[in-house]
């Protein structure tokens, strides 16, 4: 079956000749979307394809080669290694990336979501100015959980999407923002906070060759308030019902910097002998989301299916691995926009969902300054899909 975006017809001019900056920690995933733009671009027609508007279209490669090397100090300097002047740039970062070191007086320092962002930014400041347009691709928005000020704190969201822009970025590109009044921020220019849905659901069914998608055996369920619309969303596209827990915590006392949760509670129709999927942005250490399903099977619902868009697991796996072999979850799906571990990719619970191919599909459609609207609201594919699945295709 060939999908849809790869027959479109993109005959607009590109806005420049285009090229993509990998940071550290991201060069598998340009690869993989340089292949697939480098593959499109060589079978698309176009009568303008030689013209001078369109040089430098069709090219093996599209990745723009730079380093950012450090001194024993730990200091670093970003280094763009060909020219990129009038060129449509894209630049590619993880800031959760932790797997990744750099020498630090001699000792072996791992880089922090400051690191990559710090990065990030010597390579705009290196570019000098000369690109036609700058576009960063940051899947997991830096600092993105700390964007409300509930006492005197920081704002670093803010201050970061504000600075990036004032060094010459033209748009921001994340995944599925914790909260995307951020870009109230920065109210002058590009910010698209995607969703993973039809991917989710596109790699749930691969996996599940046996679910049945009514309201009457299925349900999609937000474990906190702040999800909601994500969940709602998903309910709407597949046609379930939607439950949701709220938190309730004792303000009396403060734990690491917040006030404990005394209970998950629930509001929604019954679950008995339902199959769960429960909606999420992210799994950071993973308590909150395996006390929902374990509250879940206390309801007596069937399979729990997890899908969140960013896998952090930053207490590992042992916690899953236990949840599994209980039952209280079945399968696990992240998508590949954040640092995977190997013992992540190798667990028989985990779903990889690859975004590798929708990402090219943006690059590709933004570079000839063409609409993105049906790949940010992907409803009609998702029906596609469920069409086929229904059918037994």
């Amino acid at each position: 079956m060939t999908e849809r975006e790869e027959t479109r017809n993109l005959e607009t001019i590109p806005v420049g000749s285009l090229g993509i900056i990998p940071l550290r920690g991201c060069e598998e995933m340009a690869e993989n979307i340089n292949h697939y733009l480098a593959k499109w671009r060589k079978q698309r027609e176009s009568e303008h394809k030689n013209s001078l508007a369109f040089s430098g279209y069709q090219r093996d490669s599209y990745i723009v080669k730079s380093k950012v090397p450090r001194f024993g100090s730990g200091e670093g300097k970003g280094m763009i290694l060909e020219s990129v002047r009038g060129m449509d740039l894209y630049l590619l970062v993880d800031i959760t990336n932790y797997s990744l070191t750099y020498s630090l007086a001699g000792k072996e320092n791992h880089m922090s979501p400051d690191d990559h962002y710090q990065d990030l930014k010597r390579i705009i400041s290196a570019v000098g100015g000369k690109a036609r347009r700058i576009t960063v691709i940051m899947p997991f928005l830096y600092e993105s959980r700390q964007h409300k000020r509930t006492s005197r704190e920081s704002l670093d969201c803010a201050l970061a999407l504000q600075e990036l822009v004032k060094m010459g970025v033209d748009n921001i590109i994340t995944f599925d923002a914790h909260d995307p009044r951020v870009q109230n921020a920065i109210p002058l220019n590009g910010f698209e906070t995607v969703q993973a849905s039809y991917q989710f659901i596109k790699d749930l069914l691969r996996n599940q060759p046996d679910l049945k998608i009514d309201s009457d055996h299925m349900m999609v369920i937000s474990p906190d308030e702040g999800g909601m619309s994500r969940a709602i969303y998903m309910a709407n596209v597949m046609g379930l019902d939607m439950g949701m827990f709220y938190k309730r915590r004792d303000y009396t006392t403060i734990v690491n910097g917040r006030n404990p949760i005394v209970a998950h509670e629930f509001l929604g129709t019954d679950v008995e002998g339902k199959d769960m999927i429960i909606v999420d942005d992210m799994i950071s250490s993973g308590e909150s989301v395996i006390e929902v399903a374990a509250a879940l099977k206390q309801r007596k619902a069937n399979r729990i299916f997890v899908c969140t868009t960013f896998g952090l697991f930053t207490n590992g796996l042992a916690k899953f691995d236990k949840a599994y072999e209980e039952g209280i979850i079945h399968r696990v799906l992240t998508t590949n926009l954040v640092y995977q571990t190997p013992e992540l990719l190798s667990r028989e619970w985990y779903v990889n969902c690859n975004m590798n191919k929708y990402i090219a599909y943006l690059i590709d459609t933004l570079n000839h300054d063409t609409s993105i609207s049906d790949l940010l609201n992907p409803s009609e594919k998702i029906q596609n899909v469920l069409k086929q699945y229904r059918a037994g295709k």
